[in-house]
């Protein structure tokens, strides 16, 4: 009964446990689990907005870079020119000067006074033309006194001619003594040699009158005057009366690359090779001459050997010590295909040329180039006569671009093609 007492009365707390199911504290218990709920779906709904907004923007900014990716290219303008087939001389280039075949300083060879000068400045003599006159007189009575000299010493040595003569029949006839004969036949000499001395003297006084009269020992241009008339001129002078120097023709001497010699020899032994003068800017021909020689050694300080060409130098276009550009022919390439030399570009491959082909799209082709001259390069491999090629405009250029070629006006005939 004790027992069940107990539990009897263990009863009632376990019914006061439950009745919070219906008290203050459930409904609070209720009213957390809603705000939790509450606070989940705020923030998912938030979630969800964030998303279509950033998805939105998104999609807003990448249109224009889509459309912009979409749509089609502009073609670059270019100029064009297109390849032939033909033929290129090739020249050796260097940098020469003009010298004279002979120069000349006139200058007087006996002492006196200038009293003529018979010549203009720049005026072109030829030889043997009288240029300048020295006083003669001193010279004329140089002559008069050893011609008065010999006529005297003619007359002593007709004297002892008779004497000895007559002394040798004396001495044969024993009249005289063997030594007043020696002695006679030495005075015989000594008017030998005096009447000898004397035409010497002559012929001195008549070279003397001779040099008194100036000419011109060569053909050529005489420049600026010197002297001037009245001035005494000696033989020692150190100073001449003037220049002449023989333009016509000229020599030219320059200087090329060691390392061009053998091809210069193998070209020399084909034939003359033809030269050529220019101007420094290498706009104007001054003249066209033909290679006379090399230098028979190398300068070892430049690295460089000498090289002398020869001008008839018609036109005078050509004055001594004056600098030109010179241009060798070594060779000639024939028929070859022929291309402006901007329109090859360099890569770590080699040379290459942008094509256009008949769609107006560029194409990078690979070349070989065999020479180039000028504004013009021969091409071996990789092109073919007629084709387009970029000259201008190739820096915005790449494979399979799109073009507006302008044809360039006689590019090929501008760069030099024949």
């Amino acid at each position: 009964m004790a027992t069940s007492e107990h539990n009897a009365g263990a009863r009632p707390p376990a019914s006061s446990a439950a009745a919070p199911a219906g008290g203050p504290a459930a409904d609070a218990i209720r009213r957390g689990s809603r705000s939790g709920w509450t606070w989940l779906s705020a923030l998912a709904l938030l979630t969800i907005a964030g998303y279509l907004t950033a998805t939105r923007l998104i999609g807003v900014r990448a249109t224009p870079a889509e459309a912009s990716a979409a749509a089609p290219h502009p073609a670059v303008p270019v100029t064009v020119a297109r390849s032939i087939r033909g033929n290129l001389d090739v020249y050796l280039d260097g940098l020469g000067s003009v010298s004279a075949f002979y120069t000349v300083t006139l200058k007087s060879r006996v002492d006196g006074e200038l009293v003529k000068v018979a010549f203009t400045e720049g005026q072109f003599v030829k030889a043997g033309q009288l240029l300048a006159r020295i006083d003669p007189r001193p010279y004329q009575v140089q002559l008069l006194q050893a011609q008065g000299q010999l006529e005297k010493d003619q007359a002593a040595l007709a004297d002892a001619q008779i004497t000895l003569e007559r002394d040798e029949r004396l001495y044969a006839s024993n009249v005289i003594a063997r030594q007043d004969l020696d002695n006679q036949r030495a005075s015989l000499g000594e008017y030998q040699g005096a009447v000898t001395s004397d035409r010497g003297a002559i012929a001195s006084a008549k070279l003397n009158l001779t040099y008194c009269r100036i000419t011109a020992p060569i053909t050529g241009r005489i420049g600026l005057r010197l002297v001037d008339p009245g001035n005494i001129v000696h033989a020692s002078d150190t100073q001449g009366l003037a220049v002449i120097t023989q333009l016509q023709p000229i020599a030219v001497l320059f200087s090329i690359p060691e390392d061009n010699l053998p091809e210069v020899a193998r070209a020399m032994r084909r034939g003359p090779l033809a030269v050529e003068a220019w101007d420094r800017s290498f706009s104007d021909q001054l003249a066209v001459g033909t290679l006379l020689t090399t230098n028979n050694q190398i300068d070892q300080g430049t690295g460089t050997i000498k090289l002398k060409a020869i001008f008839s130098n018609p036109d005078n276009m050509l004055f001594p010590n004056q600098f030109v550009n010179v241009k060798l022919l070594v060779g000639s390439l024939r028929d070859v295909v022929l291309a402006p030399t901007a329109a090859l570009q360099k890569s770590p491959r080699g040379s290459f040329v942008y094509v256009v082909d008949p769609h107006d799209t560029v194409v990078t082709r690979p070349v070989t180039v065999r020479a180039a001259q000028g504004g013009l390069s021969a091409i071996a491999t990789g092109l073919a006569p007629g084709e387009m090629v970029v000259i201008e405009g190739v820096d915005k250029l790449r494979d399979g671009a799109r073009v507006r070629a302008r044809m360039a006006s006689n590019a090929l005939a501008e760069s030099g093609a024949p």
